[in-house]
């Protein structure tokens, strides 16, 4: 076959050659630079490589340390604290964790951009993917699409279940009269969301989800809408009482590494102010 139907089949977008013809990129056959058009045969290697990225226009790095879990060639894992942006907003314009990936390749002389595949909302905290350079961001997200990366969350959510176990399938939309927050309704995108209550307390449930879809504010925005809103989550009616920020933790994140195929999986402990209110009520 042609290279250029090779390179398809592992998933390298017509944009990405485009990228590696105009803007520094290489492709070798055995050693020597070839075009798309080139004639494969049986034990040719090839070699590809994708030009070096530049930071986005006005993302600044920025010297905040990170919680890098897991870091390879190719893609990292860092757990993100409750109260950072995952990317720079107009109310935070600094201090994201996209800010602090910057300042971190630049520190290690990696000269590359951030791809962040997994965000988490500012007050959200928990495990985080990034992908080192944009194949590899691609293949992660065609795997997102796939279903082949699992989240688990563990939240804490207001009042008694009366099931333990459940499936909540309502679509979500973004609210007319507000910017930010999302709503169940007809018109919205399709959401899936499946829970199970660790441990029911008189005020509030631990409870574990797993997200079937990615929609923007999933988790709170159903728990809300089947009368158990998170604690601290005052947008979509929790009570700050016992917590000032949404009581959400992304606590597993498990994926086939896209490059070796290798099985991955990160655990993470609840954070403290959660676990707080847990040992509060035993």
């Amino acid at each position: 076959m042609l290279l250029r139907e090779f390179l398809e089949r592992k998933q390298i977008s017509k944009r990405a050659l485009t990228d590696i013809k105009f803007n520094g990129g290489l492709i070798a056959v055995n050693g020597s630079e070839e075009t798309v058009r080139y004639k494969l045969h049986a034990g040719d290697r090839i070699h590809v490589t994708f030009p070096y990225e530049k930071p986005a226009c006005g993302l600044i790095g920025e010297q905040i340390p990170l919680a890098v879990l897991y870091e390879d060639d190719y893609l990292l894992v860092i757990e993100k604290p409750a109260g950072m942006n995952t990317i720079p907003s107009r109310e935070h314009p600094s201090g994201s964790l996209a800010n602090g990936l910057i300042g971190y390749y630049e520190q290690k002389g990696i000269r590359a951009t951030t791809h962040i595949v997994t965000r988490l909302d500012r007050d959200t905290s928990g495990l985080v993917l990034v992908a080192k350079h944009r194949h590899v961001h691609h293949l992660l997200s065609e795997m997102q699409k796939q279903h082949h990366i699992s989240r688990t969350y563990q939240a804490l959510a207001m009042g008694i279940f009366t099931e333990q176990t459940g499936l909540i399938e309502q679509p979500i939309g973004r609210k007319e009269s507000s910017i930010i927050e999302r709503e169940v309704r007809e018109d919205g995108q399709y959401a899936s969301t499946r829970f199970q209550v660790i441990d029911q307390y008189p005020e509030f449930a631990q409870v574990k989800l797993n997200l079937q879809t990615g929609r923007t504010h999933q988790i709170r925005v159903h728990l809300s809408y089947l009368g158990h809103p998170l604690l601290g989550d005052d947008l979509y009616g929790g009570s700050k009482n016992l917590l000032s920020r949404q009581a959400l933790h992304c606590g597993e994140l498990a994926f086939s590494h896209p490059m070796t195929g290798e099985n991955l999986r990160f655990t993470q402990p609840l954070p403290q102010d959660m676990q707080d209110i847990i040992d509060q009520q035993k």
